[in-house]
């Protein structure tokens, strides 16, 4: 079973994590998810329990629970979508291009507004230039 451990304090490492599941069952793996650009914690991680009734008894005994100064919150993990990743060409609405909204995108010198008005590129040419 694949457990989803949010609100994990940004000091906690995947050993903390795995350690905090043991007593629970085997623990297949511990990952706390690093931010890329910065190498810091995100704030969140997966856990990887061997077998479905240890999960579940992973989550009630973990739920809530004050884990070095916060109160983790712990459910079974979804799988991964395919609209769950942003980026170029749309998905997540911050990358170029994708989904409009207030941020992000790009503006045509051609009229027609694709992104919003923070962010992104502005054409020299006006609309009613044309």
């Amino acid at each position: 079973m694949n457990i989803y451990v949010a609100n994990v304090p940004y000091s906690v490492k995947d050993q903390d994590l795995h350690e905090l599941f043991a007593p629970f069952g085997e623990v297949t793996s511990a990952k706390i998810i690093m931010d890329r650009a910065t190498n810091r914690s995100r704030g969140f991680g997966f856990v990887e329990m061997a077998d479905d009734e240890a999960g579940r008894a992973a989550i009630e005994g973990t739920n809530g629970k004050n884990f070095h100064g916060r109160d983790l919150v712990v459910n079974e993990a979804r799988p991964r979508t395919e609209g769950d990743r942003g980026g170029f060409g749309g998905g997540g609405g911050r990358g170029f291009g994708g989904g409009g909204g207030d941020r992000g995108g790009y503006r045509s010198d051609r009229g027609g507004d694709r992104g919003g008005d923070r962010g992104g590129y502005r054409s020299e040419r006006r609309r009613d230039e044309y």
